[in-house]
């Protein structure tokens, strides 16, 4: 493993339970292969889930937002309580934000569950710029504390990716790297 930005297995803030989620379904896909990739660059020190609940989400229906949420918004919206920091990473599906993801973002307007809470983005599609503003936008709707520079827009993924998932593209693996030191060492809340 290399993690050159650290000069031992404890980052600079106290953000030690990460939660990272991908906007598409395919487990195969680019999305999930960068995950896996920042897996293996974060310090020991910390605790890095890939959540693979998002297909389990039903359809966001404002009459069950209530005191008995279905059970796997329950399950996440507990999950996100527990950690100190998200990373999404989602492709762009038809100029805009995969349906799914979107789903599981309006079951938090109203827990709070991401209010503040630190955010890496990451679009990796074949363009993906709608998708990363649409992003931006729901995610400050939630008051999100998106990083901006743990933002990163990666367009043209496939061929920035072997058939294996490794990341074969050398600029997009340190910009990787520099947006996960920018997620664990920056100010983990707001200026006020």
């Amino acid at each position: 493993m290399n993690k050159q930005f650290q000069t031992d297995d404890t980052p600079i803030l106290q953000r030690t339970q990460l939660l990272a989620i991908s906007g598409s379904l395919r487990i195969g896909s680019s999305n999930h292969h960068i995950l896996k990739y920042l897996a293996t660059q974060v310090p020991d020190s910390i605790n890095y889930t890939i959540y693979d609940e998002l297909a389990l989400i039903p359809p966001f229906d404002p009459g069950l937002d209530n005191d008995t949420p279905p059970d796997a918004v329950t399950r996440l919206r507990g999950l996100l309580n527990t950690v100190d920091g998200v990373i999404i990473c989602t492709p762009e599906y038809a100029f805009g934000v995969p349906g799914q993801l979107k789903n599981m973002l309006d079951w938090l307007v109203s827990s709070s569950s991401l209010v503040e809470k630190p955010i890496a983005l990451i679009t990796a599609s074949l363009g993906g710029e709608h998708a990363h503003a649409s992003l931006l936008l729901t995610l400050g709707a939630l008051n999100s504390y998106v990083i901006e520079s743990a933002t990163l827009l990666i367009p043209f993924i496939r061929s920035k990716i072997n058939a294996d998932g490794h990341i074969i593209h050398q600029e997009t693996e340190e910009s990787l790297k520099l947006l996960l030191h920018n997620f664990l060492t920056l100010d983990s809340h707001p200026s006020q």
